[in-house]
């Protein structure tokens, strides 16, 4: 497959890279400032910039010939309100709306444990869950032939390869996420329109998704 990542040089995005070039896939690594490229190329991707501020038309020549987008940026509610509200919400709706200009369907967006229920949104980065939950929202209504996968707290600890769906709350290897990102786009009979939240567990990544269903 040829794959598109948005948010590419972020830690989830650059192990994501490497481990979907390790598997034979062609990735296009969409990158904020040009002195990203070099360690992306690096990591086997053809580093592209890309900007969540512009709109939709601009992005969408990016994005063709593609086989599907993983959406995997995001403010982190680090960078300010106004920073989450562009580019995890707006920026987020924008590469929807291109991706349907760009007639590429399959669309995978990390998005965060909890994001559904306003009730367990953590107070200090409150607006950043609000962000994702629209942006959750608006892709399943898109059209798209979408997936969303929603991880616990992440670590930069090693890969285990095991998961739990539908936890009440733990942690999970960035390196997790990543496979789980390469599990549900080579799978997406099993996957597609479906979401799920998933921690460190106790099963293989691929017999957690069919458990799911």
């Amino acid at each position: 497959m040829r794959i598109f990542v948005i948010g590419a040089h972020g830690n989830v995005g650059q192990l994501l890279i490497s481990q979907l070039v390790a598997a034979g896939h062609t990735v296009t690594a969409g990158i904020r400032v040009e002195q990203q490229a070099d360690e992306l190329a690096q990591l086997g991707a053809t580093p592209v910039l890309f900007d969540l501020t512009k709109q939709p038309k601009a992005l969408a020549p990016l994005f063709a010939d593609h086989d599907a987008i993983v959406f995997t940026a995001g403010s982190g509610g680090k960078t300010g309100d106004d920073q989450t509200l562009l580019v995890d919400l707006d920026g987020a709706v924008k590469s929807m709306a291109a991706a349907k200009i760009a007639e590429v369907s399959r669309y995978v967006m990390v998005s965060a444990l909890f994001v559904e229920d306003r009730t367990k949104w953590p107070e200090s980065i409150k607006p950043y869950y609000a962000a994702k939950y629209y942006a959750d929202h608006w892709l399943e209504f898109s059209g798209l032939d979408w997936t969303i996968l929603r991880p616990g707290t992440l670590t930069n600890d090693e890969a285990t390869g095991l998961v739990t769906m539908q936890p009440s709350g733990g942690q999970v290897a960035r390196a997790d996420v990543a496979a789980m990102i390469c599990t549900v786009l080579e799978h997406p009979t099993e996957t597609i329109h479906k979401k799920f939240s998933f921690v460190n567990g106790d099963l293989p990544l691929i017999d957690a998704i069919k458990k799911a269903d």
